[in-house]
């Protein structure tokens, strides 16, 4: 066993040993949760959570850190629609969540400036990104929370990115900040002053709002999520568009610099150009779960996009034809994403990638990195839309739902076989299910950080014996 496991063992351990006696406990009744199909054993049947907020396995404990509509530190209210999030160490120990908001400018009624922005004196207004027409600022950013490692009692929340759109998911970098996306291409209008489509960068280290500056050399398009692979520098990103998208890699002219420019590609498979792999009923299976297939990489140009059309003219210029491409990490040498509507049932698929050995340098093609349909879903009970993604401690993959009934958190071992790990039991006011996003885990591997995106919306820390799993 690995220093790294053991060290991830025992704390996994210790901290959940102390954290039962402050979190809602799962399993404080004895009726278990049903509905879900697990391929290998997970951690144990789901107990319904008397609070009906979210249902664990025994043993396993839950604590909400955050709710829409708190008032936060800076005098602000937390923020709607939570979505992606990364975690970070801060020098002082503290833990950070740096956390997306995934609002347009007429949601106000889940502004952090309130319905009728009587908080917007609060803030400089020259650090807000973009502005409707009628003077109203975008609502979209991201927030902070900064937390007890041991306790996980939230010490401050602010507001540390605001003027964007739809701020999705997103990815943490090597040097300690968080890339947040927006996922749409808005456009100057009644909406907006600016184009929209874009990336930007937030530190971890941001103590308030920083000022907005898109990263517009990584393309404009429905952005999603990014990985970034530590020992190059390169950006991978998906694309959440419904049609078709493709997946990108951005080559930074300076590694660790990505407002200094670069390079934008599309994926395409090696002697297959524009080749669709969604595999759906009406456009026939190309790629077989498990297969492995050499892929080659499309230079694109005019990636700003003024037409909103990037997707389109890679695939004409050879990239590969996805789906919904949403969930993207960076694992051990290798990134997974997820396309949430890919497979013959439109219920998910998950793709694994691994660079070449000369990733983005003179020789690559000699050495073609590779890709393999890792997942594919065809049962509902066993996932269903697979979205939000990262790699947990013990190597398996942490997979969450946005389906159209209930909402699981999966687990996926390195051979594709999937257990349940949690299921949200909250209800909208029709009896919706809300999507869950946003998973990271904290520093030691104890601790599992999501969010609940609506109704009203929460970010939750879940402690237990994650290390029986892996043994």
């Amino acid at each position: 066993m690995s220093l790294t496991r053991r060290l991830f063992l025992r704390n996994s351990i210790a901290t959940s040993a102390a954290f039962t006696g402050l979190a809602t406990l799962a399993g404080c009744q004895s009726r278990e949760v049903g509905g879900y199909i697990n391929q290998v054993t997970g951690y144990g049947p789901l107990q319904a959570d008397p609070a009906e907020l979210f249902d664990l396995p025994r043993g396993f404990s839950y604590q909400v850190l955050s709710t829409v509509g708190d008032e936060m530190t800076d005098g602000l209210l937390a923020p709607g629609d939570y979505d992606g999030m990364g975690c970070f160490a801060r020098d002082d120990g503290r833990i950070v969540l740096v956390r997306n908001h995934e609002l347009n400018p007429g949601q106000v009624e889940v502004s952090p400036f309130g319905p009728a922005n009587e908080r917007l004196d609060l803030i400089d207004r020259t650090r807000v990104h973009d502005w409707t027409a009628d003077g109203l600022p975008n609502l979209g950013g991201t927030s902070h929370l900064v937390l007890d490692p041991q306790t996980l009692a939230v010490e401050e929340e602010y507001l540390s990115l605001i003027g964007t759109y739809n701020n999705c998911a997103g990815g943490i970098t090597p040097w300690g900040s968080w890339i947040t996306c927006e996922e749409t291409t808005v456009g100057i209008g009644d909406a907006a002053r600016v184009e929209h489509g874009y990336c930007f960068e937030v530190p971890s280290s941001a103590t308030g709002l920083v000022t907005p500056v898109p990263l517009k050399a990584m393309g404009r398009f429905r952005h999603e999520a990014v990985a970034i692979d530590p020992d190059t520098g390169i950006v991978y990103e998906t694309e959440d568009e419904y049609d078709g998208c493709c997946f990108y890699r951005f080559l930074p002219d300076v590694p660790g610099q990505l407002s200094q420019g670069g390079r934008l590609q599309a994926l395409a498979i090696r002697g297959r150009p524009g080749l669709d792999i969604r595999n759906w009923a009406e456009t026939g299976p190309n790629v077989a779960v498990g297969d492995w297939i050499e892929v080659e990489w499309v230079d694109l140009d005019d990636v700003e996009s003024p037409n909103a059309d990037l997707w389109i003219r890679a695939v004409a210029a050879g990239a590969a034809h996805f789906s919904r491409c949403e969930g993207l990490y960076w694992g051990d040498g290798e990134c997974y994403f997820t396309s949430t509507d890919g497979g013959p049932a439109h219920i998910g698929q998950i793709w694994r990638y691994q660079p070449s050995p000369l990733e983005g340098q003179p020789g690559e093609s000699a050495h073609p990195a590779r890709l393999q349909l890792f997942v594919e879903s065809d049962d509902p009970q066993i996932m269903e839309k697979c979205d939000n993604v990262c790699v947990a401690p013990w190597g398996d993959l942490i997979v969450l739902e946005d389906g159209s009934d209930d909402q699981y958190i999966r687990g996926v071992t390195p051979a594709g076989q999937m257990y349940t790990i949690g299921r949200n039991a909250a209800s909208g006011p029709d009896g919706n299910k809300s999507e869950i996003t946003g998973p990271c885990f904290s520093p030691d591997g104890s601790t599992l950080f999501f969010n609940i995106q609506r109704y009203p919306g929460r970010t939750f820390a879940v402690r237990g014996p994650w290390g029986d799993r892996s043994l």
